[in-house]
């Protein structure tokens, strides 16, 4: 898989305009690509934006640091792409996998004096977000996302605390993947249908309602390297346990699925995914769901997912240990060890 799909469904068009011409188009596949135009084209400043191709579900967005590009997907299907500024030397944005910790549409900040950072959607603690400001058109921030300040509101509106987040040199499309059974685990028939009453009974993560609610998203991060798996809600572990992995000797990968609800046909869960590495041109494994297959954690770690599970919930394998070397404090911070 290529770096990311350089089609974009419009001619580079930005601000009002975007959403006026969106309304009467329509996607050509379910996932991704749509009647995409290049977007070689795009400057500084401009995106697209056209929501109407996929009105409602979990929101994944990936920016892309060489190609200084944010696309945001929501349930599988990109409905915004747009220029930005990431971190410039000395102070480069982080890769790896993040989720909004924190949103506030006027925020000030407390390091670079008082400097605005309208709409922003906290990644870390340590100050890098997603927020409207300058873009020259190269990497010039101090670790931030930069963007289009109508971007950003746009942006603002379909996000919530838990969304997804990749910072990464290279990524893939989301694919549609179907797991036979629940997550991480071998399942009997009444346990799958305690989960879909569950899940069919759940609110959905990004209404508003819920988001006010406090009822984020949890994440899961299974690690191949400490052979381990963690749950967290709102950032904090609740539950650590071992991770028994099946050929223990072939890598993961880097995959990001996000559940989208339950397969009936299959009595499994229904996941939307993503791949990402932090090295440009590097060759991207296609999640699957053997990978979800190989996976098993204990009973304790089971309990905890289940009793958290709901549309949104995430999970993300690695092959970096899940230890405060890449996790620090309450922050959801999977960041590559190399990157400072």
């Amino acid at each position: 898989m290529v770096s990311f799909d350089r089609r974009l469904l419009l001619k580079s068009l930005s601000g009002a305009a975007v959403a006026a011409s969106a309304i009467a188009l329509s996607p050509l596949s379910v996932l991704g690509r749509s009647a995409f135009k290049e977007v070689h084209h795009l400057k500084p400043g401009e995106f697209t934006w056209t929501p109407d191709l996929s009105p409602i579900g979990p929101v994944a967005i990936i920016v892309s640091i060489p190609d200084q590009l944010v696309h945001v997907y929501r349930n599988g299907i990109r409905i915004g792409i747009s220029t930005c500024s990431t971190g410039k030397p000395g102070h480069a944005t982080p890769h790896g996998v993040f989720t909004i910790l924190e949103k506030d549409k006027h925020h000030r900040s407390s390091t670079y004096n008082n400097a605005p950072m309208p709409n922003m959607n906290r990644l870390t603690w340590g100050g890098v977000a997603l927020h409207a400001g300058n873009l020259p058109g190269y990497p010039a921030s101090h670790g931030c996302i930069r963007l289009p300040l109508k971007f950003s509101e746009l942006l603002f509106s379909v996000t919530h605390v838990g969304t997804a987040v990749i910072l990464a040199d290279n990524a893939s499309e989301p694919t549609e993947v179907t797991h036979p059974g629940l997550v991480l685990s071998d399942y009997a028939t009444h346990e799958f249908t305690s989960v879909e009453k569950k899940l069919k009974g759940s609110p959905l993560p990004w209404h508003a309602d819920v988001v006010k609610a406090d009822t984020v998203p949890a994440a899961v991060i299974a690690s191949h390297a400490d052979m381990s798996v963690t749950v967290l809600e709102n950032g904090k572990p609740v539950a650590h346990g071992r991770a028994n992995i099946d050929n223990p000797q072939q890598p993961l990968g880097r995959h990001v699925f996000i559940l989208t609800g339950l397969h009936d046909g299959r009595q499994g869960l229904a996941w939307h995914a993503f791949s990402h590495h932090s090295e440009k041109g590097a060759t991207i494994a296609q999640p699957e769901e053997a990978v979800l297959r190989r996976i098993k954690a204990d009973d304790d770690v089971l309990r905890a997912i289940q009793e958290r599970m709901h549309p949104g919930l995430i999970l993300v394998t690695t092959e970096l240990p899940a230890h405060p070397d890449t996790r620090t404090g309450d922050d959801f911070v999977l960041m590559d060890a190399h990157v400072s």
